[in-house]
């Protein structure tokens, strides 16, 4: 036999034993994660991909946990004092419990799948944001819990007390993140009422964008101009917001003016010139007729009111139709011979005799 040779009374085959167990845990863990890989990426689960999330998250914390279980049998073979044996049993502790932890932390992938596959058949694209708002809140709310209990395998404190505890400072934290705390809630309150959705324009605080993401502290808008906003949602939440993505139609309010010479006649084939153009016009849904009406004097002119509705709310193609009907406005009031008026100024110049002669 070979003979043991002792160092700090631990023996060589000790350290073997210890290390045989750590190897061999390791490679045992490593296989297992392969062919849970494996697994996952069989044919038989491609028309379920939740399966494959789960055995791909399964999967990772395994050679972790089976490094933990290896450490712990491993270190059996020691003879430590007293002393020396309470800490390395809390560390074992801590150790297998940042594994479970790894476990759990993997495991809330299954939940995010789940969640977006659900949210991807809803027609609000407000709910793709909550996949990722669960899936962070999980994984923090995990955190938190591993650490309490390593805290309380450390301290040798029943919980309560640790709890206790961190209620202390989380009150001095909730008054120095108060601003935080406030965009978190607001950001709740986004998700509840759903003003909006990505990819909706809307007009905010003087800002006109699209919505491009939500999170937990703050909305992005991109304006108009390229430029990106992040607004908190503690404020965004107070705020009045226009979507104008969710508007039905777009409206169009006309004044044209003619001159005040155009005899009533002619004021009349101007009304009527214009009624014809907007019937039955590109874009009109048959409950928002368009409205053409003489409806005042204007300082230097005779002002027509016209309004119409272009359905859907297509802005380019709104604009399209807005330049055919100004078009063929310009010519047929030509043809007729309807004058549009524009700001005119007469001044009187008196010459050295006096008399006073206009000038337009």
């Amino acid at each position: 036999m070979m003979e043991e040779i002792a160092f700090a009374e631990v023996t060589w085959g000790q350290i073997l034993y210890l290390m045989g167990w750590i190897v061999g845990a390791m490679l045992l863990g490593k296989l297992l994660q392969l062919v849970l890989s494996r697994m996952g990426k069989a044919r038989r689960f491609e028309a379920r991909p939740w399966v494959q999330v789960a055995f791909k998250s399964f999967s990772r914390p395994i050679p972790f946990l089976f490094l933990s279980i290896g450490l712990r049998y491993g270190l059996e073979a020691l003879h430590f004092s007293e002393g020396v044996e309470s800490i390395v049993s809390d560390c074992f502790s801590v150790l297998f419990t940042i594994a479970i932890t790894f476990f759990v932390y993997s495991m809330v992938d299954v939940i995010d799948h789940a969640i977006t596959h659900v949210t991807k058949k809803t027609k609000t694209t407000m709910d793709d944001m909550m996949a990722p708002m669960v899936r962070k809140s999980l994984r923090v709310v995990i955190v938190v819990l591993a650490l309490v209990q390593i805290a309380q395998i450390l301290s040798d404190k029943p919980i309560t007390s640790i709890i206790a505890g961190l209620g202390v400072g989380g009150l001095a934290v909730a008054l120095a993140a108060q601003e935080t705390i406030k965009n978190f809630f607001g950001s709740l309150v986004i998700f509840a009422d759903k003003p909006f959705e990505l990819g909706e324009r809307v007009k905010v605080g003087g800002h006109d964008g699209t919505i491009e993401e939500v999170g937990f502290r703050s909305t992005r808008l991109r304006t108009l101009d390229g430029h990106l906003v992040t607004m908190p949602n503690g404020e965004l939440a107070n705020q009045m917001i226009q979507n104008i993505g969710k508007r039905p139609y777009i409206k169009r309010v006309m004044n044209v003016t003619i001159t005040y010479d155009t005899p009533p006649a002619k004021v009349q084939e101007a009304l009527e010139i214009l009624r014809d153009i907007l019937a039955d016009h590109e874009g009109m849904n048959e409950e928002f007729p368009p409205r053409v009406y003489f409806n005042d004097y204007n300082a230097c002119s005779l002002n027509i009111l016209a309004i119409y509705w272009y359905h859907p709310p297509a802005y380019w193609d709104f604009l399209a139709h807005a330049e055919k009907v100004n078009l063929e406005l310009l010519q047929r009031y030509n043809d007729a011979g309807i004058e549009f008026a524009f700001p005119t100024q007469t001044l009187y110049i008196n010459d050295q005799a006096g008399s006073v002669e206009p000038t337009a």
